[in-house]
């Protein structure tokens, strides 16, 4: 894992190395394994270097190619490289040693500019080709790794991280107004629906599932990958799409392994977690080591105040888990004293933009902290499960059967999905109803809908026309999908980039901070890709939902997590139990908000004033879950933010 950098003069001006070193040392903040730059009459190439894999000790980056007088650096692990030794011809003497940079550079030899559709893995790269006088770099299809980067007629320079951009002198600092209008109108946890624009106005980045290519001074943007739901696969029994699927993700998860130090995993009481851990034990236990976990669990002084059938503490589950697949060294971790209001600024300064995740900040980043104690390189985690491996909603498949008329079928699956779950048939068939036709609910409204309000300013939104941008988008004001079914939101998901982009940013800055990766394999590429071409009736059977995920881990996960149905985790619903002795400095700010001129040009104030009217009432631990107490928290990161361009 590495932060990269590099300039290039685009007319012919010799390098001026003084703008250089800025780069470099802007990347200083980071802690290094090892640090260096190569360089020609005008291009520039940085690499600010973190081991991680066996293969990167002592490598060489950024790495230059005497005979073909192309060099590369690059932020990368790659997951396939048995795959790629086979298609590139690797002799067995070459493999073992060989880094991630010199595949990437040998795929780029063989397939030039179609090179990323061949690798698999977190990865951004940039690649000086002399002899045809060409830059080439491309960014993994859900931009695990973030790559900004400034462009004019003269110069083009870019970087992992936009700060050291910032230092040079030939960019300057300026807010790029529709970045914010597209985060501020955005209710969901999306930051942008245009995945090249960034906070500055100045500085862009690559979108994930995109190359770049630098030509005759012209830079071009390609689209590479495209996750489209295929041929649907048809094998003969369940048996044998648990056995497909057992093959798939435990290449997944053994691929993420990969590391010369330890190797950790974020996990709660749920499937997606468990899955991946139980999975990754497999592959370890045979290797003689151990897997370390961390668990988020609230103070002992915190009260759940949530319904019976949501768990803050998860640890009953979370144990189970531990209990049943050995192998593990766990933490449990309650960050005595932390709190998201304390952790804006530090965690403004990691992700260098505003975020919305404010719940869950503190531990987020405490578990980086506390893997980085045990010298953890790889913390596995199973953000992106929801959308593959444990997709299932029984309800909205439900409603399909409703459509297609298979009434005995439906019949069969409600009456099991009820003893598994409870309550009515009867009031489970309405919600069917209202989901497989929307109609209903236009014409019968039921209940108000659950939404943080906007926090943009309507002038400004009418300024930006930033709703306009969300129609042709095809999305609301959550970030959701509007007029849709839950199989097309899935669907448009892996197809649209700009879902990736927040979560991405994440995981990379927090990363690159602590010095180790963070790995997802319900997001491996493979994984995706074999989930999409399932029936629908491998993810809900029997009435279980998620039913692909627990049948495949029998053996692997406790019944007790593998079929639990009533009870879901939830994250973060302490957010303002923590708060509580910070509370009057709170309010202080957020008042102090509500008179800023130049922030209110950007915020909603009208808003802001009324929900600061709520907050006086006095703080109260169940109000985590209030749309005004989280509007408010979003609008004062924002704020704070703002600041920066003071």
């Amino acid at each position: 894992m590495s932060a990269i950098t590099g300039i290039y003069h685009l007319n012919e001006e010799p390098l001026n190395l003084q703008q250089c070193r800025k780069l470099m040392t802007g990347l200083q903040r980071y802690p290094a394994d090892s640090i260096q730059i190569w360089h020609s009459d005008k291009v520039f190439l940085g690499c600010h270097a973190q081991w991680i894999t066996p293969e990167s000790v002592g490598e060489e980056l950024p790495f230059y190619d005497f005979e073909r007088q192309c060099t590369i650096t690059a932020d990368a692990i790659i997951d396939n490289r048995e795959d790629l030794f086979q298609m590139l011809q690797i002799k067995p003497m070459n493999q073992k040693g060989m880094t991630d940079s010199e595949l990437i550079l040998l795929s780029y030899y063989k397939w030039k500019e179609d090179a990323p559709k061949f690798l698999v893995g977190d990865f951004a790269f940039v690649i000086w080709d002399e002899k045809r006088q060409k830059m080439f770099g491309a960014r993994d299809f859900s931009g695990s790794r973030t790559l900004y980067y400034h462009q004019s007629n003269q110069k083009f320079a870019f970087c992992t991280t936009i700060d050291p951009l910032l230092s040079l002198t030939f960019i300057e600092k300026k807010l790029n107004e529709q970045w914010l209008a597209e985060y501020l109108a955005i209710s969901g946890m999306i930051d942008a629906v245009d995945s090249l624009i960034t906070p500055y106005k100045n500085i862009y980045q690559i979108p994930p599932s995109h190359s770049m290519t630098i030509e005759k001074n012209k830079l071009t943007l390609k689209r590479y990958s495209y996750l489209t739901q295929g041929k649907r696969l048809k094998l003969k029994s369940n048996e044998e799409y648990i056995e497909a699927f057992q093959s798939v993700f435990q290449e997944a998860v053994t691929s993420r392994l990969r590391t010369y130090r330890n190797v950790g995993a974020q996990l709660s009481g749920g499937l997606d977690s468990g899955a991946v851990v139980g999975f990754a034990v497999k592959k370890l236990q045979r290797e003689n080591n151990k897997l370390h976990t961390y668990s988020y669990i609230p103070p002992e002084d915190f009260e759940d105040f949530t319904p019976k059938y949501l768990l803050a503490d998860e640890r009953p589950f979370i144990k189970s888990t531990v209990n049943h697949v050995g192998g593990i060294t766990d933490h449990y971790c309650d960050f005595k004293g932390k709190d998201s209001y304390s952790e804006i600024d530090d965690f403004l300064d990691i992700m260098e933009m505003p975020y919305k995740f404010f719940e869950n900040s503190f531990w987020l980043k405490g578990m980086f902290e506390k893997a980085k104690e045990n010298d953890i390189g790889v913390l596995l985690n199973g953000d992106r499960g929801n959308f593959s491996i444990s997709w299932g909603f029984p309800l909205e498949y439900y409603s399909l059967l409703l459509k297609r008329l298979k009434w005995v079928c439906l019949y069969q699956e409600l009456d099991q999905y009820r003893k598994n779950v409870g309550g009515s048939r009867r009031r489970q068939m309405q919600t069917i109803a209202r989901i497989g036709f929307p109609v209903i609910d236009r014409v019968f409204p039921e209940g108000v809908p659950y939404k943080i309000p906007s926090l943009i300013n309507p002038c400004f939104a009418e300024k930006t026309s930033v709703y306009e941008k969300f129609k042709d988008h095809g999305i609301d004001q959550t970030g959701w999908y509007s007029n849709s079914d839950m199989f097309k939101e899935r669907k448009k998901h892996f197809e649209d980039v700009f879902q990736w982009n927040a979560g991405s940013t994440l995981s990379s800055k927090l990363s690159l901070r602590y010095k180790l990766w963070k790995r997802d394999p319900t997001n491996d590429i493979r994984v995706i890709r074999f989930c999409l071409s399932l029936p629908e009736n491998q993810y809900v059977q029997n009435g279980v939902d998620r039913a692909l995920v627990r049948n495949a881990t029998v053996n692997y996960l406790p019944d007790k997590v593998r079929l639990n149905q009533r009870y879901r985790g939830v994250q973060g619903a302490d957010w303002v139990h923590r708060m509580l002795p910070k509370w009057g400095g709170f309010i202080e700010e957020i008042e102090q908000l509500s008179t800023d001129k130049k922030a209110l040009e950007f915020l909603d104030g009208h808003a802001i004033k009324k929900a600061l009217v709520k907050i006086k009432e006095g703080a109260r631990a169940e109000f985590a879950t209030n749309p005004e107490y989280k509007f408010l928290m979003r609008s004062l990161i924002v704020h704070r933010f703002l600041r920066k361009f003071n």
